[in-house]
């Protein structure tokens, strides 16, 4: 059963963001950090979008992209299929690097726009990692250290999120630098923070994991299997983030004590 559709969104803006599988870090040194940034621009010269901002944190990522083809599934996956090409390759390791499937939220107004470039800057100082403009994995480098960026090293693009404070660029600068400074208020912060909760899937996710990362695909076999088995199948599933012990009992047609027991 295919997953669901992600929603559109109205003026092609979106957050996305990848975590490390089990919250693993993903960026060991600083030739990942660079390999990842250089993968952003192979993929937005193939696929025509812009990058807001973003910020690459030890364990997790997160892009705000203007997507204007509508092909934001196949941007992340190009994205994070390169990378853990090359992860995997460096590490001698196999196996999936990210978490099953990206997270993404449509940015529906100005309003949420602005915070959520603000929120995403923000990051390595509320991780208590750097200041913002001495960190290098981000955009706010780039728009605090525009003057010292080579265009061909360039990610951000700048000029639309500079004119939303004025047309002038210095003063679009020093409003926008100012504006990123600002703690974000509870109500703003609490929004955007939500995204970054576990999200709950659907039975439709939950099926599709089932058939193609376990390749049972006649779960209601599942039932059957030897005690052993069943339960050892039954922890997979409980590894997901985002799914109760009553959703998987009601999948699996099983008996949501045997579920907690497993």
């Amino acid at each position: 059963m295919p997953r669901q559709p992600r929603r559109k969104s109205h003026n092609d803006v979106y957050h996305c963001m990848l975590r490390g599988i089990n919250q693993q870090d993903i960026f060991l040194e600083s030739k990942d950090y660079l390999e990842f940034q250089e993968i952003i621009r192979k993929t937005k010269k193939k696929f025509l979008y812009q990058i807001y901002s973003y910020v690459l944190m030890p364990n997790h990522i997160h892009l705000e992209i203007k997507d204007f083809n509508q092909t934001i599934s196949k941007i992340i996956h190009s994205i994070a299929t390169s990378y853990a090409n090359y992860f995997n390759k460096k590490y001698e390791r196999k196996g999936h690097v990210f978490e099953n499937r990206f997270r993404s939220k449509n940015v529906g107004n100005l309003n949420y726009l602005l915070n959520l470039v603000r929120y995403i800057h923000q990051n390595p100082l509320k991780a208590g990692i750097s200041l913002m403009e001495d960190y290098k994995w981000g955009s706010y480098w780039e728009y605090s250290k525009t003057e010292k960026i080579k265009e061909e090293d360039r990610i951000v693009d700048t000029k639309e999120i500079w004119n939303m404070f004025s047309k002038e660029r210095e003063q679009a600068k020093k409003e926008f630098l100012k504006f990123n400074k600002q703690i974000l208020k509870f109500q703003e912060s609490s929004e955007l923070l939500e995204y970054e909760m576990k999200k709950r899937l659907t039975d439709e996710e939950v099926i599709y994991f089932i058939k193609e990362e376990l390749e049972i695909f006649n779960i209601q076999e599942i039932q059957k299997y030897n005690v052993e088995e069943r339960n050892k199948i039954i922890r997979r599933i409980k590894k997901m983030e985002g799914i109760s012990h009553k959703q998987i009992g009601r999948i699996l047609g099983i008996n949501i004590r045997i579920i907690q027991r497993a």
